[in-house]
């Protein structure tokens, strides 16, 4: 992390009502093949989504890694739940509930060590898949009592529609589109959640290649994203694009959590990312 990451976080928290801060993670081996180079530009989309969500008067979203939690927040709302495998999605939805709102700093971001195999990544987005699905059912009755205000509520349940729900529906809606000879019948929709993603990247990309140049020029600071800061529109684009076919392994991922959710019993079973710290 940078040397002033702390300066830059705590003024966040001057606002009476902020309970948490994530800040922007950035994959530091995002170099090494086709994987990591798509968790980086899944790191810019989620980085755009949040600041555009944020803004809008939706919610912002723990990731783990590079979140501060005001203590206060944390023992209000009962402190970390041990029922579930993705603590931060989790307290994610309590803060809220809790009518505390979760801030978002894209700069300085905090370095993480991306999976480096399809099996790695296959285990990490499944329990990521599984403990986001998780927060919906445990909370589905606070949630539809409007508890957290209306921006919020609709927030969450259009992210739930085009996370969770669209890819879950994607891979029967095309089997029935073959077996009936049609168009498959989400495909409108499904186009939707392909350009959102594209452009999302796109300005996630530039954007956090601005601020990291105008922050290396007024503060000297490090650049954790390597050549980020002179990413031009066609390496945007062509980044892009390469985030678009890596998401797709969201699909499959997502049908084989929701099978699996709707006919077992809930676990705990946590497959613990390898990280070789050879950076």
């Amino acid at each position: 992390m940078a040397p002033d990451l702390v300066r830059q976080v705590v003024p966040l928290f001057t606002t009476a009502k902020m309970g948490a801060v994530q800040i922007r993670k950035d994959i530091v081996n995002w170099a090494d093949n086709f994987w990591t180079l798509g968790q980086k530009n899944e790191m810019a989309l989620d980085s755009y989504f949040q600041q555009q969500r944020i803004t809008l008067g939706g919610i912002g979203e723990l990731r783990g890694n590079g979140q501060f939690v005001r203590r206060r927040a944390l023992q209000q709302c009962g402190g970390w739940n041990e029922q579930t495998i993705t603590d931060d999605l989790d307290l994610t939805i309590r803060l809220h509930l809790d009518h505390w709102d979760i801030g978002f700093l894209i700069t300085p971001a905090v370095g993480e060590e991306g999976v480096t195999t399809m099996k790695a990544l296959w285990h990490q987005r499944n329990r990521w898949a599984e403990g986001g699905y998780q927060r919906y059912l445990d909370y589905w009755r606070l949630i539809m009592s409007n508890q957290m205000g209306w921006q919020k509520t609709i927030d969450l349940f259009s992210f739930m529609v085009i996370q969770y729900l669209l890819p879950a529906a994607a891979i029967p809606d095309l089997i029935m589109a073959l077996v009936l000879g049609k168009a498959p019948l989400l495909a409108p929709l499904s186009a939707l959640t392909i350009a959102l993603p594209l452009v999302g990247i796109f300005t996630g990309l530039r954007r956090i290649a601005a601020q990291d140049h105008q922050d290396h020029q007024d503060h000297q600071a490090p650049n954790l994203a390597g050549d980020t800061a002179s990413i031009d529109f066609a390496t945007a684009l062509k980044q892009s694009l390469i985030g678009i076919i890596y998401l797709f392994h969201w699909i499959p991922i997502m049908a084989s959590v929701t099978a699996r959710m709707s006919i077992r019993p809930k676990r705990l079973k946590w497959v613990k990312t390898v990280h070789r710290g050879n950076l």
